[in-house]
């Protein structure tokens, strides 16, 4: 059975998903995250892992790279979708590169500029 998103007031803030396989990235975007006003559910930079902390983790809303070192992360877009939360793919490769289970989900292309990550995640974020 899945989970409905949380709903938030206004003083909690947004808890992120992070999952990428690149360490120095995942540093830079979790540290950006965090000055940004979110909190981070955590990271994870391996399939296996993704799929675990998509199953028992409390959050809001995923980044997903389409690919986890050389490994395809549709399973974890469907993992996503079967708990209904909101993700956002930020990939290297363009969205008609990627498999069939990102489809419907909002592309940015790295390198993403960080606003532009904020706006989608602005965007996407359940209603509080």
């Amino acid at each position: 059975m899945s989970r409905s998103p949380t709903r938030r007031d206004d003083q909690q803030k947004a808890s992120i998903l992070i999952i990428e396989d690149e360490p120095v990235l995942a540093f830079v975007l979790e540290e950006f995250l965090i000055e940004s006003g979110f909190t981070i559910a955590g990271v994870a930079g391996r399939l296996e892992t993704a799929l675990a902390m998509i199953e028992s983790a409390v959050f809001d809303v995923a980044i997903l790279d389409a690919n986890l070192a050389g490994v395809d992360a549709s399973p974890a877009a469907s993992a996503l979708r079967a708990r209904e939360r909101p993700f956002i793919v930020v990939s290297g490769y363009l969205p008609s590169q990627q498999p069939r289970a990102f489809a419907g989900a909002l592309c940015l292309q790295k390198p993403c500029r960080p606003e532009r990550l904020v706006q989608a995640l602005h965007n996407i974020l359940p209603a509080q």
